[in-house]
């Protein structure tokens, strides 16, 4: 197949070579008529020049398009189906569902992790957690060491690419001046740096001594008693409303459905007839949905909606942990949980909206990771990924256009510590089939009693993980364990690297 420069040199020497040829370049094309003895007719040369000039010109245009504004929101423990639009019947959330008529709605969209640290940063590195050096939380102490700062980082090459970047939310990337957001490619950042705050007070009470976590650009600020999902939608909205002529890219990580369950008084009465935990957790969703529908109003209200990506994900599955009262989200059809490699603590709810440029109101079924925004962002933004640079993710462009575009994954490895602990969990898929290493499920009851070293699924025969075929399918057993150890051992080199 000719790309377009070449369709624009056939048909230039269409032309008889006595009346035209092409200078010896690639950009731009030139065209240098020379004296003919017989002139030929103006229109034949123009008919028989101008489709392969359009062909070469309207592609160098589209690139020469304006950047788009990125909003980039990440949600924090909210399960499978967790919103009306992925199936939660019980749930108001008009915001999202919005996002999903007015976009493309994956429906196998996978977590980097089912955990926060390891799933933000295969989200913003577009590789593997363990490849970067966090394959499990960060610290949420300070001093805490996050992520290296000689990685390369999604601000760090949008901004590369001309943007202005900005985090609001959570971190929980690393606690040092080099490890906190300004360190790693953002020009701004309000937020806390550990795993969870309490929303009013701001401060960490999850592991002592409780200790004040909220920052502005690497200094410690106090809003006392005021409410964090007010101060994160307004700091969303001075952004926005910058006189910059530069596209933005926001990250939010907004903390929310995380715990503390804390939703705004009128969802807990909406929901006050849903039985306990999921009263609680519902008010947080929709509080949730609605701080997000506000930062998409705004966005509306500038003009700015045909100009802007926006992405709506969660991190990873729901919590049955007891500070979330054991639990409150649902997988849905889907075994698992936060922390579980199944798919109810990988698979989360994913939309992506760019009204005018991309599909609209449409799903995708194919299988997708959240490792996958990093080149397809690249793309988007024009933004050169260095040569040198290994990526796990892929460009899904195609895939958010076209639902019979094929999967880029045929594979795909999650995996805990495995440098020092030979019994860490991983979870490895090729095409239907999955492996994982030492199951967890705090909330089936194990058959034998206790959970199985290995446990084999084909997902398209048995989307829930139900039944454990490692007894039965032997020569697949073995295909995937091949397959883990190969992962394994292409990815402890950069581990090490990475946490030197």
């Amino acid at each position: 197949m000719l790309n377009p420069l070449q369709h624009a040199r056939a048909a230039l020497h269409s032309v008889p070579r006595t009346h035209a040829k092409i200078d010896s370049c690639t950009a731009p094309l030139r065209l240098r008529l020379l004296p003919p003895s017989h002139p030929p007719n103006i229109f034949t040369v123009i008919r028989q020049f101008l489709p392969g000039f359009l062909a070469a010109c309207f592609p160098l245009l589209a690139l020469a398009a304006p950047q788009p504004n990125i909003l980039l929101i990440y949600a924090d423990d909210q399960g499978s189906i967790d919103a009306n639009c992925f199936g939660a019947t019980d749930l108001v959330t008009p915001t999202i569902d919005q996002l999903a008529k007015r976009g493309v709605r994956f429906t196998q969209m996978l977590a980097p992790a089912p955990v926060c640290s390891p799933s933000r940063a295969g989200l913003l590195t577009g590789r593997i957690p363990m490849r970067v050096g966090a394959p499990g939380n960060i610290s949420s102490s300070r001093g805490g060491k996050g992520l290296a700062p000689h990685l390369y980082l999604l601000p760090e090459l949008l901004r590369d690419a001309g943007y202005r970047t900005h985090h609001i939310g959570k971190w929980h990337l690393g606690y040092t001046e080099e490890t906190m957001p300004n360190g790693q490619g953002f020009d701004s950042s309000f937020g806390h740096m550990g795993g969870c705050i309490d929303n009013y007070s701001h401060f960490f009470y999850w592991n002592g001594p409780n200790r004040h976590d909220l920052w502005r650009n690497g200094k410690e600020v106090w809003h006392d008693g005021e409410g964090f999902g007010g101060l994160m939608v307004e700091e969303a909205k001075r952004i926005i409303a910058q006189k910059d002529k530069r596209p933005f890219f926001i990250y939010w990580a907004i903390n929310w459905p995380h715990y503390p369950l804390q939703g705004f008084d009128k969802w807990r009465e909406h929901y006050k007839e849903l039985p306990s935990p999921r009263n609680k957790y519902a008010a947080f969703v929709s509080s949730m949905d609605e701080l997000v529908g506000e930062v998409v109003a705004h966005i509306e209200a500038a003009g700015k909606t045909k100009d802007t990506v926006i992405i709506f994900q969660s991190d990873h599955g729901h919590s049955v942990e007891e500070r979330t009262f054991g639990g409150g989200g649902s997988a849905g059809p889907y075994r698992g949980h936060k922390f579980s490699f199944f798919e109810g603590g990988l698979r989360v709810p994913s939309v992506v909206s760019w009204p005018g440029t991309l599909p609209q109101g449409e799903v995708r079924d194919q299988f997708v990771t959240g490792c996958d925004w990093f080149p397809t962002l690249a793309k988007w933004a024009q933004a050169r990924v260095p040569d040198t640079l290994f990526l796990d993710g892929k460009d899904i462009d195609a895939v958010i256009r076209s639902a019979q575009a094929p999967s880029p994954h045929e594979q795909f490895f999650w995996t805990q510590d495995y440098s020092r602990n030979k019994n860490a969990r991983w979870a490895v898929r090729k095409g239907d089939w999955k492996l994982l290493h030492h199951p967890q499920d705090n909330i089936t009851p194990w058959k034998e009693g206790k959970a199985p070293k290995y446990f084999l699924v084909n997902l398209k025969r048995d989307q829930g993980e139900r039944t454990n075929l490692a007894g039965k399918e032997a020569a697949k057993l073995a295909e995937l364990q091949g397959l883990a150890e190969a992962y394994q051992k292409r990815i402890l080199p950069d581990f090490e690297a990475a946490r030197k």
